[in-house]
């Protein structure tokens, strides 16, 4: 049982925000460093209970949802450490009798908007920010997943983060849409970082348009995965098998799309199959054996089997899976397709789910231009031996980010974001609190 917070609340939680911000700012960053890191320690010392938290909300295998709680905690200890690193800037000037500084402030009120398939970290990955630029923070966590930002919250209090500072509201999905409005529209909020779909990103992108707030919109992919002839088939299939299947499909860099040349195609297709075969196990999150967990709820279940039906009403063969595993409503079989076109729906949405279509290409040419068709780039992969190719290749796809031999490319070292509608600004790395940092120009005179 969780609260079901209102427009009122949430208007209540950003006036708690916006009035322990004054002191939060002015509060010596090594001082904020030091609570950060205590968070991360306490984060790190609970790392058990919260993964059996994320695996109760959104049913991801307990292995999975222990790998999320490092990587959440993960965002406090870099950002602890950032903290100590905004720099400003001293310019020379033009006149003798004048200095030009420039000074880094925190923006004031950040609104956090979560999803449901890193409930912990992608709180983290913003709040750590914000909090360490000097920002104070309102999460709204997503309906399905509450409790690990509320517990997150219990860990930041233990902490000694002062009271309003990090703050929650939770509300069922009723409630969303208007605590959302209040959140892009209070005056008092400066900046909105959301996490979550391109459609859901663009009503909030209208509604921060009217008081000119800072957005940071971090939205859905369509990830390409392209595998070349030159590549080591047995390491694109362990990519694949990683990228497409983790958290059940449910990522938002996850491959949505693969593309294999022709020279290897066949070869593929069958080891990915055997590997789905001989790895993959659905089952109960709490199982040991378990790495495919049910689906998030029946809506997602339901666009799986209709970019399945569509793609095989065209012609695509069902290589392995393909159905809704016996298991119970929520859980779907690990699916493979080949024969996919780019007319198929599975190829122009993203599914969300455990499927994998493969699309059969001949040329480099033709796969870039397959890949880049997508109105969205968050991530895409390929495999290739060419070095040649692998420049070509890593610089003209249209995403924010690039896994070259490589499946899983998140880490709190590196930039996280995309291009086109899949997104604006960057998090995590050293270029992620930026976000949460207005630059101020002081011009010295009189000298």
């Amino acid at each position: 049982r969780v609260a079901d917070c209102g427009a009122a609340e949430a208007r209540e939680a950003v006036r708690a925000a916006h009035g322990a911000g004054a002191a939060w700012s002015r509060l010596p960053a090594k001082e904020r460093s030091a609570l950060l890191r205590r968070w991360y320690e306490l984060v790190i010392g609970s790392k058990d209970d919260l993964a059996r938290i994320i695996t109760a909300e959104n049913g991801k295998p307990l292995k999975e949802a222990q790998g999320e709680v490092l990587y959440s905690a993960s965002f406090l200890e870099w950002f602890a450490e950032e903290a100590r690193r905004v720099y400003g800037d001293i310019i020379p000037a033009s006149q003798k009798d004048r200095r030009i500084l420039v000074l880094k402030q925190p923006v004031g009120v950040a609104a956090v908007i979560t999803p449901w398939n890193f409930p912990s970290a992608m709180i983290t990955r913003k709040v750590a920010a914000a909090l360490a630029a000097g920002c104070t923070v309102v999460v709204k966590p997503a309906e399905d997943t509450p409790l690990s930002a509320l517990a997150l919250g219990e860990l930041a209090n233990q902490a000694g983060i002062p009271a309003g500072v990090y703050n929650v509201v939770p509300c069922s999905r009723q409630q969303a849409p208007a605590v959302g409005e209040v959140l892009c529209t209070d005056p008092l909020v400066a900046k909105i970082s959301f996490t979550g779909s391109t459609a859901t990103g663009k009503i909030l992108l209208k509604l921060a348009a009217g008081t000119v707030k800072r957005v940071s919109m971090e939205l859905g992919g369509h990830a390409p995965f392209i595998v070349f002839d030159s590549a080591n088939v047995d390491r694109a299939v362990a990519g694949a098998l990683a990228s497409k299947y983790r958290n059940s499909g449910q990522t938002c860099v996850c491959t949505n799309r693969f593309l294999v040349q022709k020279g290897i195609h066949d070869k593929f297709v069958e080891k990915f199959a055997k590997a789905i075969e001989r790895e993959l196990h659905v089952g109960n999150g709490f199982d040991a054996k378990t790495t495919q967990g049910p689906l998030i709820n029946e809506k997602a279940v339901e666009k799986v089997e209709r970019h399945i039906s569509d793609a095989v009403s065209q012609g695509a063969s069902v290589v392995t899976g393909g159905k809704r595993h016996s298991l119970g409503k929520n859980f779907f079989e690990p699916t493979l397709l080949s024969n996919v076109t780019t007319k198929m729906l599975c190829t122009q949405e993203e599914t969300f789910g455990p499927l994998a279509p493969v699309i059969k290409f001949e040329t480099e040419e033709e796969a870039v231009a397959i890949a880049n068709a997508a109105n969205v780039g968050l991530a895409g992969y390929f495999y290739s031996q060419d070095p040649a190719q692998i420049w070509r290749v890593a610089e003209q796809l249209e995403v924010g980010m690039v896994g070259i031999n490589e499946g899983i490319i998140s880490s709190v070292e590196s930039p996280f974001g995309g291009v086109k509608e899949s997104g604006l600004g960057r998090e995590g790395s050293k270029y992620g609190i930026d976000e949460y940092l207005e630059i101020k120009y002081v011009c010295f005179g009189g000298l």
